[in-house]
């Protein structure tokens, strides 16, 4: 078990969780994914309340990576509020979507997302992203700590 924060997956998929889970592994992450399958419960799980009230006081994670497209709260709603609150306002968060659609790459950008990412099709080339996001995000990035007024 790793002691580094965790990344947060975003998605409610089983099939793109999964594929998320192995991709990861396959190019050598060892931190822990955490998998929320909505809007709300993300938000829950960033701020330690209702089911993920054990959290409260715990790190953020390093990362999240956001679907879009997500049931009870979309993914703009969700980055617009991390983005909202001083907490959670410079936690990077990738967005990680099968959409192509221009609105939503512009939207995305303007709520204040840190990369938009097309999920590839392919098996291998989705190994190849996991591995250079891993990379970038968790290990060349860096980022202020969470709560620092800016």
């Amino acid at each position: 078990m790793s002691n580094q924060p965790p990344i947060l997956l975003v998605e409610d998929n089983p099939d793109d969780v999964d594929l998320t889970l192995r991709a990861f592994q396959r190019a050598g992450s060892t931190r822990p994914l955490d998998v929320v399958e909505d809007g709300v419960e993300a938000m829950d799980y960033l701020f330690g309340r209702g089911s993920h009230a054990h959290r409260a006081g715990e790190p953020l994670p390093a990362l999240v990576l956001l679907d879009l497209n997500l049931p009870r709260m979309d993914g703009h709603a969700v980055l617009r509020q991390i983005r909202a609150h001083v907490h959670t306002r410079f936690l990077p968060v990738v967005i990680l979507t099968s959409s192509d659609e221009e609105k939503d790459l512009v939207e995305s950008y303007s709520q204040g997302c840190n990369s938009y990412v097309r999920k590839p099709v392919s098996y291998t080339e989705f190994i190849e992203a996991a591995r250079q996001l891993g990379l970038y995000w968790l290990e060349l990035n860096r980022a202020p700590q969470p709560g620092v007024p800016g």
